[in-house]
């Protein structure tokens, strides 16, 4: 049926195209529909406080929470082109020209968002449709700078270049021309309105303007020779609170009248224009925030000298390695501290190797490691860029980890048992392509009996296959087998109680923990011989 109302056309048109738009583009962080489809994990994964990831997401996304960006961080790739498209994304966005653009378009847009939030706090009704007009211009302008300053910069990746694509169709498509030029016009009618007030005792009388003489002008010259330097403003200050007073409530409801096509457009623009805010680019106004959000997050990183790169990333091979790595969450501590250097470790696996069996005294960087060999994989299937100068990683179907907790005194079981308990579950649930990392197990028994239960639980991780990190003081475990790589966190040679925080690769020798210990203990024969003499 053919209407000439333009209040039934446009948005039917506007659907259409919208439609026929995201068929070439839907997201910026999964290309795929499957992938755009997945459901999001909305729950901290069970291995980020293990892993000291909590911390890390917390300081990603501080500052941004409007954009709820968790879920993103929580929800991990399942295929190598996923990440790849990501890759080509964080890439593009190391141009500082495009970074800023795409910074001042979010800008745009939070203030269009402050204006609508601000719109439904009013109370009189053309204060809140004003309001309402001025975050529709906001956006338009936002989305028109934005096209603009895409087509001046080289764009490589697939999800941008999409993205441009589906914006330069919105922009010129008839329902945002429509919206816009209606904006404009009545942006431009607004503007236009002049009017007088006579007061009068307790009495306003609107009319419009009709050329009066501006006497505040002549008062003003006429005075202007008294002047003798600068003179302190009298005038009332300007309260920040938008809200408006019944009067002058009332003066603008009389103004209306005076001007009743103006004002019956700026009605019929807020009713027809309530979903203006085209779907896709809410979406890319929210998730582009996850790369902006990463960026700024290891740019104080880089501006002292660590590294990062672009992870090769593999679903078969488990031959992984990483080179001048380090934990981010510990780096950023450090960051904030004086007078303290971060150090950077490097590790690989080759042909059978599946295993790191980490030992060597206490304190001195095993389980930072192990944190670190977590968080590399878990970032690594998030698409970004991981610490280091150059990696090789594998893409794991899920990571677990078993770290040291207090008993729990209400299941009745002892830590022995936990611990069992908890290990048992981990076991059950992985596959060869897990990652396991366990820390310091079996503390709480004897030797021996730790011992045994290491190795029982050794023959299942081999028969696995699994990448594991065994943080243990056991030093026996690191000769298990060929899929076993002894790692060795070291000590300064002259002074065995001062740590290098260095993880390197050698056999234990249980040398260096033992002398930590007679250090810390005065037991060295330096130490005795000391005390005798006295």
């Amino acid at each position: 049926m053919k209407t000439d109302n333009p209040v039934l056309t446009r948005p039917c048109l506007g659907i259409i195209a919208q439609e026929v738009l995201r068929v070439v583009f839907q997201s910026v962080l999964f290309e795929k529909t499957k992938d755009y489809k997945k459901e999001l994990t909305l729950e901290v994964p069970e291995f980020f406080i293990d892993l000291n990831l909590d911390q890390v997401i917390d300081a990603i996304t501080l500052g941004k929470l409007e954009y709820d960006l968790k879920p993103f961080f929580y929800t991990t790739l399942d295929n190598i082109e996923a990440i790849r498209y990501r890759h080509e994304i964080f890439r593009d966005l190391e141009n500082y020209a495009l970074f800023e653009c795409i910074t001042s378009f979010a800008q745009k847009m939070r203030d269009m968002r402050q204006h609508l939030t601000q719109s439904g706090k009013l109370h009189y009704k053309y204060q809140k449709e004003k309001w309402f007009l001025d975050a529709v211009e906001i956006y338009c302008d936002a989305s028109c700078c934005l096209l603009g300053d895409l087509e001046r910069i080289d764009l490589t990746s697939r999800g941008l270049l999409a993205f441009r694509e589906f914006l330069k169709n919105y922009i010129g498509s008839e329902s945002f021309t429509l919206l816009n030029e209606e904006t404009k016009n009545l942006r431009a009618d607004l503007n236009a309105v002049e009017y007088s007030l006579f007061i009068k005792e307790n009495r306003i009388v609107v009319r419009k303007y009709e050329s009066e003489i501006d006497y505040s002008i002549e008062v003003k010259a006429t005075f202007e020779k008294f002047k003798q330097g600068e003179i302190e403003d009298l005038k009332p200050k300007r309260t920040d609170w938008p809200d408006m007073n019944h009067v002058e409530a009332g003066v603008l409801d009389l103004i209306a009248k005076l001007y009743p096509e103006t004002f019956l457009c700026l009605d019929n623009f807020n009713a027809k224009n309530i979903d203006y805010l085209d779907e896709t680019i809410g979406t890319f106004d929210r998730e582009i925030q996850f790369y902006v959000a990463y960026l700024e997050y290891i740019a104080s990183f880089k501006r002292v000298g660590l590294r990062f790169c672009y992870p090769k990333i593999s679903d078969e091979s488990k031959e992984v390695y990483d080179y001048e790595v380090f934990d981010l969450a510990l780096a950023k501590k450090i960051l904030s501290e004086k007078n303290k250097s971060l150090v950077c470790n490097d590790f690989y696996l080759k042909d059978q190797e599946r295993i790191f069996v980490v030992s060597g005294p206490n304190q001195g960087g095993k389980t930072t490691f192990a944190r670190t060999f977590g968080q590399l994989h878990f970032i690594a299937c998030l698409g970004c860029p991981v610490p280091g100068r150059e990696a090789q990683l594998f893409m794991p179907d899920r990571i677990f980890t078993h770290f040291e907790k207090e008993e729990n005194i209400k299941n009745l079981h002892g830590k022995l048992q936990d611990d069992l308990v908890r290990i048992h579950s981990i076991l059950e649930r992985a596959t060869p392509n897990s990652i396991i990392i366990m820390n310091e197990i079996f503390t709480s028994t004897t030797l021996n009996d730790a011992l045994f239960l290491s190795k029982k639980i050794m023959e299942r991780v081999v028969k696995l296959g699994v990448l594991c990190v065994f943080v243990t003081f056991l030093d026996e475990l690191a000769l298990f087998g060929e899929t076993t790589v002894s790692l060795v966190s070291t000590v300064v040679p002259e002074n065995p109680a001062l740590r290098t925080y260095r993880i390197v690769r050698r056999p234990a020798d249980g040398l260096a923990y033992a002398l930590s210990i007679a250090e810390k203990y005065r037991l060295t024969y330096d130490h005795l011989k000391e005390r005798i003499n006295q």
